[in-house]
């Protein structure tokens, strides 16, 4: 295993799982919120987003999570393991609602400096939830199922599926990586 792809909506535990998966494998971890925000909350353009991601997509070793769907088929062409998280809205939503309580006026770590958990940024970002939540699953069904064949694919529903996951990549897992 030497590049994971990680998608999901929002609120599914993508940045969460994407750490322990660094934490146990030695592979470098890719948010894809650094990618597509600057200091302050300020959007990359798609093009800069596209050419960052192209870049990390190059590198030899990497678990990258998150969107900018325009380079999923780049991606999932690099990747060894693509793990999907499937959770429910109800679920995601309490999450990001939680998240943004506990994390308020200070910056995620997938997220750049300068970038707080702010109360008045939720109403938007629900309706953007709201709004993919069908459009953005059918997306990743479809990601699933297409993954080339040298490419694993792990759909995980559920925290126990999640923890049976993370039991089963050994602290050894990272050894060979150590060079990227």
């Amino acid at each position: 295993m030497q590049r994971v792809m990680i998608v999901g909506q929002p609120g599914s535990g993508k940045s969460t799982l994407a750490r322990e998966l660094g934490q146990r494998t030695g592979l470098p971890v890719i948010h894809i919120d650094t990618i597509h925000w600057q200091p302050g909350w300020v959007e990359r353009s798609w093009d800069e987003k596209t050419r960052l991601c192209h870049e990390v997509e190059a590198r030899e070793c990497w678990i990258f999570e998150g969107g900018h769907s325009a380079t999923w088929d780049n991606r999932v062409a690099r990747a060894d393991l693509l793990i999907w998280i499937d959770r429910s809205a109800a679920l995601r939503f309490w999450r990001v609602v939680l998240r943004t309580f506990l994390g308020r006026g200070h910056s995620r770590p997938d997220l750049p400096e300068n970038c707080p958990e702010q109360w008045g940024n939720l109403p938007a970002f629900f309706g953007f939830m709201w709004r993919t939540r069908k459009s953005a699953r059918a997306k990743m069904q479809q990601l699933a199922a297409n993954a080339p064949s040298t490419c694993r694919v792990v759909c995980l529903r559920s925290n126990r599926e999640t923890q049976v996951f993370l039991a089963s990549i050994e602290q050894s897992a990272g050894l060979a990586q150590r060079d990227c």
